[in-house]
């Protein structure tokens, strides 16, 4: 598990959409959470990662924007919100495996040169028959 400084994190409680019943009309029972990604120390290359991540959710200044509403209660939304920025934080620090550049088979060549050629001989077929006889 991930540490994330509070000072690093805000929750604002809004009106949801989702499920709800009455209280969605009443309650503010979603919860927006922004997160100043520059308080979280990462390394630049983890930066980079949660950038490319988050996509749209990050804002030019840096905020880093989760908005959770799927569940009924206040408390569960912002349970969910929490451990979708540690998702999100996490799949960041772990880095990408590097990709290990390989050959085809001459096994596999040849099966290419063999499907090639019965295509080939299949589109032959399909031209105009000439009356060279």
């Amino acid at each position: 598990m991930i540490s994330i400084p509070e000072d690093a994190v805000t929750l604002n409680f809004v009106r949801s959409s989702g499920p709800g019943g009455q209280n969605v009309n009443k309650l503010s029972t979603a919860v927006q959470l922004r997160c100043d990604v520059s308080r979280l120390h990462l390394s630049d290359a983890a930066l980079a990662r949660l950038r490319t991540l988050a996509g749209r959710r990050l804002t030019a200044d840096g905020t880093l924007i989760i908005a959770a509403q799927r569940h009924r209660t206040q408390e569960q939304n912002k349970r969910d919100a929490y451990e979708r920025l540690e998702a999100l934080v996490s799949g960041a620090l772990t880095a990408p495996k590097p990709r290990r550049p390989t050959r085809p088979s001459k096994a596999s060549k040849e099966r290419l040169k063999d499907h090639k050629r019965v295509r080939g001989t299949v589109k032959r077929l399909r031209g105009k028959i000439s009356d060279s006889d």
